[in-house]
């Protein structure tokens, strides 16, 4: 008599999925609190989201943290929900850093080995960060350190969210 054993078919795991690009949706993902608890994704939507990714030892990252926070506190900010995201190696590293510089936007940390959100987010260099609408699809990526909360990033930033409602072609 032979017996076959049957393998389970498993979903991919997120370390093996590629970027999400510019108009895809982002697969949900349980992310691990650095600053508060862990969070789904996905339980951010249905309010425009704007992520950025991080490490501690960055230097540009950490210039760009402060115009953030701002950002975050003020009348343009209030219409998005700000969050970040470190890649350390080192969760300790990374909560000092938070630690340091006052941090009171919800943050989360990546799982390595495999770092599913700096690949699906396309964190190839850092910073980078990623606007994502009330449904979940990616709308804009921005790589290198910015001064988000001065005029010309906050209009980057309604550009980019209200270009992302229109139909391509009207682009």
């Amino acid at each position: 008599m032979l017996t076959l054993l049957a393998t389970p078919v498993m979903p991919a795991p997120l370390a093996s999925l590629p970027m999400v690009a510019v108009g895809e949706m982002l697969p949900d993902a349980v992310m691990n609190g650095l600053n508060g608890p862990n969070r789904s994704l996905s339980s951010y939507r249905g309010r425009p989201l704007i992520i950025n990714v991080w490490a501690s030892w960055c230097g540009p990252c950490r210039k760009e943290a402060a115009s953030l926070e701002r950002l975050a506190w003020s009348e343009a900010g209030s219409r998005y929900t700000i969050i970040g995201i470190s890649t350390d190696d080192d969760r300790n590293a990374a909560s000092k850093w938070l630690r340091h510089s006052n941090a009171t936007m919800n943050h989360y940390i990546d799982k390595p080995p495999n770092w599913p959100l700096e690949h699906m987010l396309g964190a190839s260099s850092i910073p980078v960060t990623v606007l994502v609408d009330a449904r979940g699809r990616v709308v804009g990526r921005f790589r290198g350190a910015r001064d988000w909360d001065s005029a010309e990033s906050v209009r980057l930033i309604e550009r980019t969210f209200a270009g992302a409602g229109r139909p391509a072609a009207a682009r």
